[in-house]
């Protein structure tokens, strides 16, 4: 008996050790006593993912800290303090816990303005992002970094892990399709950390206005590219309602533009978002789930699912599909996944090609999102992955050798055997 529990706690023991203790750029600064911030008047863009390992939040350890004069709060989607739902507007309000005022970045702004800059000397920048190009965190980052550098103020940012790790997939943003959810000519899957991109796009000047920033990165200590997110030993704080793991960030991408044409449930407002492929026309999930596995996809399995969504205004049509596992991270194509379940359900039920049908809006967003109008008119003709894999993926090699000089961290752990 004796034997056993010294051998359960030796397991207990092996198990915590093989946690890493990542150290996020807020207690690297912590750690140095915030003399990156000493006698300076300090703006804060952050949200509920701003946290340390205690999950006490950056806003609050700012405005505590002695060393660190607290001005200023800059809210992206979703608030500060993550209080405002998907979509809607931020307004301009006062943190009620700190009392700091606080600037809206999603709503009539999507940059601070010459005003709103005037009382801070640095702006620090501190948000857990999920390292694809349509989520706008990084396009608010990119903003700031341009505004700053007209006003001349300095910009810090807190550096995080980038949960996809080194991936990197999809076109580079094209002119015609720059918005909010591709700001910047990088691809869709850049494999890059907040600190990493914003060095990048600085350093290649790619920020609006074509200047440069004053800028600063306080790195994490004990990250490296290819460590899962469950090893840094850090908490998942969702950074918007529908990511609410750090695996969660693996399948945003492989289902999230198809997402946008409200062309089938891909899980959102069901308990397993961006997991699933399914909707009330699909009759044969096994059948699905057999022709997606017979093509032997690097990294991916399915299973057939059937399920009723529930969405905020009631209940969905009882729908079914196929659940999607991702096997292997580095082996998958994760961003190619939904066109293959596109290319596979436009064979079987050719009345619902993912493509024909939609509403304007909907096709607009679609080309914003994939970067490019010529994703959709390839894929349309015949809704076949091979028509669009090299235009897809064809600068991804030449983006890795682009950004390799602005790469902080290792792409895989040295240390060991």
């Amino acid at each position: 008996m004796i034997k056993k529990i010294l051998t359960a706690i030796a397991a207990t023991a092996l198990a915590a050790a093989s946690v890493a203790q990542v150290r996020p750029g807020i207690e690297v600064l912590a750690n140095r006593n915030f003399e990156a911030l000493k006698g300076k008047r300090v703006g804060l863009i952050t949200n509920p993912t701003g946290v340390d390992h205690n999950l006490r939040s950056t806003i609050d350890i700012l405005h505590e800290a002695p060393e660190v004069n607290l001005v200023a709060l800059f809210a992206p989607e979703h608030g500060v303090r993550g209080d405002q739902h998907a979509g809607l507007k931020v307004s301009d309000s006062r943190d009620k816990a700190t009392g700091v005022k606080v600037y809206s970045l999603y709503g009539a702004n999507r940059r601070p303005s010459a005003a709103m800059l005037s009382d801070i000397d640095v702006m620090v920048y501190d948000i857990q992002d999920n390292g694809c190009r349509s989520y706008t965190f990084i396009s608010t980052l990119g903003l700031c970094m341009d505004a700053c550098a007209k006003a001349g103020k300095e910009f810090l940012v807190l550096d995080r892990p980038n949960p996809v790790g080194g991936k990197v997939e999809g076109l580079i943003t094209e002119d015609d399709c720059k918005s909010f959810v591709s700001q910047f000519p990088i691809p869709y899957l850049y494999g890059l950390t907040p600190g990493e991109l914003a060095l990048y796009l600085n350093g290649e000047g790619l920020l609006e206005s074509g200047k440069t920033v004053n800028l600063k990165v306080i790195p994490m200590e004990g990250w490296h590219r290819s460590m899962d997110y469950s090893a840094t030993g850090l908490p998942w704080v969702l950074p918007s309602p529908h990511i609410p793991t750090a695996e969660t960030s693996l399948y945003y991408p492989a289902s999230g533009i198809l997402g946008e044409l409200d062309y089938m449930s891909i899980g959102v407002g069901y308990t397993m978002p961006f997991r699933l492929f399914a909707a009330p026309w699909i009759t044969d999930a096994a059948g699905l789930s057999a022709r997606l596995n017979a093509l032997n996809l690097p990294g991916v399995k399915f299973r057939p699912i059937h399920f009723t969504p529930f969405y905020s205004m009631g209940q969905g049509k009882p729908s079914a599909g196929v659940e999607c596992y991702i096997t292997d991270r580095e082996a998958a194509t994760l961003t190619l996944i939904q066109f293959y379940v596109a290319q596979e359900t436009a064979e079987m039920y050719p009345a619902h090609k993912m493509l024909e049908g939609r509403a304007a809006s909907r096709l607009n967003m679609f080309d914003k999102v994939t970067g490019s109008k010529k994703i959709r008119t390839l894929f349309g003709k015949r809704h076949r992955v091979e028509d669009i894999e090299t235009l897809w993926m064809g600068g991804c090699d030449a983006f890795k050798s682009k950004s390799a000089p602005y790469k902080l961290y290792k792409d895989h752990d040295t240390n060991q055997k």
